[in-house]
């Protein structure tokens, strides 16, 4: 069955988003002299490569209508005049849209950092940059893939990509200037993506879902790296015109995602009024938390690499995150490798046990075989 039959709203099939690109394909001759901390970069790439066929227990049942086992209460609208007329039927119609939405829009980032990821093999200058792109782009196919999974098999519903998503990443593949395919997806789309994976992953009570987010995590730590590495190295040359644009364009495209997440293609697609829920989305606790939440990576790289010029600081007084600015980077980063380590290491004991129990039981059998009949 193709995937278009699964999208919730009509999207023609035989038509491709074509983003013309421009920009210099750029080679480089000098194939010794790297940059340790990105040369060890590439080489972790490498090293942690995985495949979801094996590293993840596709087995897990899933309830399409409770896919993470979210509380009702993260709902946007819960306890609105909108839900207390909802029945059983439609609030968990509600959840199972509002999950694939989420995981749809995770899904087709994920294909748009593989062509950033391509893009940057192509226009970056620096070889050791090509090296770690090049194994970024594995990744994030990885990625797609597993996120594709998950919504045709688990889920059975996907929808198409929202309009802000669209917009950021095709002014990010548009740019000829070698650097935005990094400040547009290494810095923004996927400091975002992080930040939305995490609260997911520590919310889910659902295990197969929280072994997806959490492995797709410990790569995304080591791309956020890579940005942050490339562009605070590059941004100290910039002329002040320079990093005017930069900040113009970081400051839009922050705007762009936080709108990106009221959802309205949910509520039309299951019926309810769009402008009614939009009110309650505005006044829901939840999303303002998890608005907020979203920035908690893309403040302090955007603050690192240098992009911290008034017109930044005020976007991001105005948005309630100017704090987050302050973050331990490399704390966070390293927290989300070790909570994917802590699940391989728990499935392993889980198998030890199983294995364990199964020769237990294999000796109790062999042991009352052997067990004589007594005959009279």
């Amino acid at each position: 069955m193709s995937t278009f039959d699964k999208y919730v709203i009509p999207t023609t099939v035989d038509a491709t988003w074509d983003v013309p690109m421009a920009g210099d394909a750029r080679f480089t001759w000098e194939y010794d002299n790297g940059r340790d901390r990105l040369l060890a970069l590439y080489q972790k790439g490498k090293d942690k490569q995985w495949d979801q066929t094996s590293r993840i227990d596709w087995s897990l049942e899933v309830d399409p209508y409770d896919s993470l086992g979210l509380p009702d209460e993260v709902s946007p609208i819960f306890g609105s005049p909108i839900w207390d007329k909802m029945s059983v039927g439609q609030r968990a119609e509600l959840k199972r849209n509002q999950a694939a939405w989420q995981f749809s829009q995770f899904l087709h980032g994920e294909q748009g950092a593989m062509i950033c990821s391509a893009r940057i093999v192509e226009s970056v200058p620096d070889l050791d940059s090509k090296f770690y792109a090049a194994t970024q782009t594995m990744d994030e196919a990885r990625h797609a893939e597993t996120y594709a999974r998950f919504l045709q098999e688990k889920i059975g519903v996907v929808f198409p990509i929202n309009d802000n998503l669209a917009k950021l990443l095709e002014e990010t593949l548009r740019d000829s200037r070698w650097d935005m395919p990094y400040l547009g997806m290494q810095v923004l789309i996927e400091g975002l993506a992080l930040a939305a994976f995490g609260l997911l992953r520590d919310m889910t009570t659902k295990p197969l879902p929280k072994q997806i987010l959490a492995y797709v995590m410990q790569d995304e730590a080591r791309h956020v790296a890579f940005g942050r590495l490339a562009l605070k190295d590059a941004y100290k040359e910039l002329s002040s015109k320079e990093r005017d644009e930069r900040e113009e364009f970081v400051v839009e495209a922050c705007y762009l995602m936080r709108d990106r997440i009221r959802g309205r293609e949910v509520w039309e697609t299951v019926g309810l009024d769009t402008k009614e829920c939009d009110a309650y989305v505005d006044q829901s606790e939840f999303q303002q938390m998890f608005r907020n939440h979203l920035f908690t990576r893309i403040v302090p790289i955007v603050k690192d690499i240098g992009l911290w010029g008034p017109k930044v600081q005020r976007a991001y007084h105005d948005m309630g995150v100017f704090e987050m600015g302050d973050a331990n980077l490399d704390q966070l980063m390293k927290g989300d490798e070790d909570i994917a380590e802590q699940i391989d290491r728990e499935k392993a004991e889980a198998r030890e046990v199983e294995v364990r129990i199964g020769e237990i039981e294999q000796t109790i059998r062999i042991g009352a075989d052997e067990v004589p009949v007594a005959v009279d």
